[in-house]
């Protein structure tokens, strides 16, 4: 074993491989942890990305990406050919990344990581065939949450600026935004925006459906808790055709005295 990563935290040796390999990279059996630390590692790297081809146990894959802030981020990567996510049928004991010259496995040891490091030429060779391998039988992982540059461009044009700017500052206030049915997740954070814009119920459900958020239907029930527990409000708009379309408005005065930076926290105390 040489130039081990000993006392490291998991980004670190993260961005360690990242930095130094060239061409595709395979990471075997992460964890949780290690997902969510790539995908943040590698959406802020300063330099370019090698190919990462992520073999993962389908459950903790699904688990992670509930998470709509690591989920569109890793959807950004998947769309720059920075990331493929694949399923291991049987996952090996052990946490892999392979480089063309280097193997390290990831070692957890409490709450301390380690990254030990061969680059013996045949050893390496050798795993990087049989995982190379395991790759090309394995499942693709569908994820189907949108880039997240792909939902703030077609808010910014289908709503507003503001309202792209707002939903950015919600996301970046938070530290998960998670699809589970309590706190805030990504439906809820577009109405809360939509509401402080004072944008119509039906573009910022088509917008969303359009997207790849989530359906109208979706959006129509999350209106409908949001507006009884009082977050938001509907005012009837008349059309030339059809039944009148409804304008959502911020209906808690918490929520109009709270800047970007608070809102999420404030809504969050209130549905809580």
């Amino acid at each position: 074993m040489t130039s081990n990563l000993l006392n490291h935290q998991i980004d670190d040796i993260l961005e360690s491989v990242l930095e130094d390999a060239s061409g595709d990279v395979y990471m075997v059996n992460p964890s949780w942890d290690a997902i969510e630390e790539f995908v943040s590692v590698a959406t802020s790297f300063d330099g370019t990305l090698p190919s990462v081809h992520m073999l993962a146990d389908e459950r903790t894959l699904k688990d992670v990406m509930d998470d709509f802030i690591v989920a569109s981020n890793a959807a950004d990567l998947i769309t720059e050919d920075a990331l493929a996510l694949r399923t291991l049928e049987e996952t090996p004991e052990n946490s892999l990344l392979i480089t063309e010259d280097r193997v390290v496995a990831l070692v957890h040891a409490g709450d301390r990581v380690g990254g030990l490091v061969t680059d013996d030429e045949s050893f390496v060779e050798d795993t990087r065939d049989a995982y190379a391998a395991r790759w090309e039988d394995a499942p693709t992982f569908n994820l189907r949450t949108p880039p997240i540059t792909n939902v703030r461009e077609t808010l910014s044009d289908e709503i507003s600026p503001d309202a792209e700017e707002d939903f950015t500052a919600i996301l970046n206030s938070l530290e998960t935004a998670r699809g589970d049915g309590d706190g805030l997740d990504e439906v809820t954070i577009s109405l809360l925006v939509a509401a402080k814009n004072e944008a119509l119920l039906y573009d910022i459900s088509k917008w969303g459906e359009d997207v790849g958020i989530a359906s109208k239907a979706t959006f129509s029930r999350t209106k409908t808790k949001l507006e009884d527990m009082g977050l938001i409000d509907t005012e009837k708009v008349p059309i030339d055709v059809g039944r009148p379309r409804l304008r959502l408005k911020i209906g808690d005065e918490r929520l109009n005295e709270a800047d970007n930076g608070q809102l999420a926290t404030v809504a969050q105390s209130i549905l809580n």
